[in-house]
């Protein structure tokens, strides 16, 4: 790994390959989740008419990032969503998104939470507070 990516072209940083799956696992490369692919992020407008969210679990792969992970599965799964919940543990798209501290979770490319594992209870709250819900 080039940890300045010296010698790569910028499309080769950002090519899209999402696999179209509802959940990713955990270590796998795919760029990008069904939102991103679309280029265009999804408003809580738009996944309240049954658009679709796209959550992000930021982390190093440790036990409290996979944790969060889970977690954050379990509520949109209680919660009924239409969300697509994806797990980054690769360092430089975690650095992409400005996140000083893990886990964090990103909702549609925005980090609304950093350096805490949240309960499920507590990530159903979030994302009824920033109205995905």
């Amino acid at each position: 790994m080039a940890p300045f990516h010296f010698g790569k072209k910028t499309e080769d940083l950002k090519a899209p390959t999402c696999c179209g799956d509802s959940v990713h696992k955990v270590g796998e490369s795919n760029r990008l989740c069904g939102a991103e692919a679309a280029k265009e992020p999804i408003s809580a407008s738009d996944a309240a008419a049954g658009g679709r969210v796209c959550i992000k679990v930021l982390g190093a792969g440790c036990r409290s990032c996979r944790e969060q992970y889970e977690n954050v599965k379990a509520a949109v799964r209680e919660m009924g969503l239409n969300a697509e919940v994806e797990y980054i543990t690769e360092m430089e798209r975690v650095m992409d998104y400005g996140a000083m501290s893990m886990p964090a979770i990103a909702v549609n490319e925005k980090v609304v939470s950093m350096g805490r594992v949240l309960k499920s209870a507590d990530v159903q709250k979030l994302l009824k507070k920033i109205g995905i819900a």
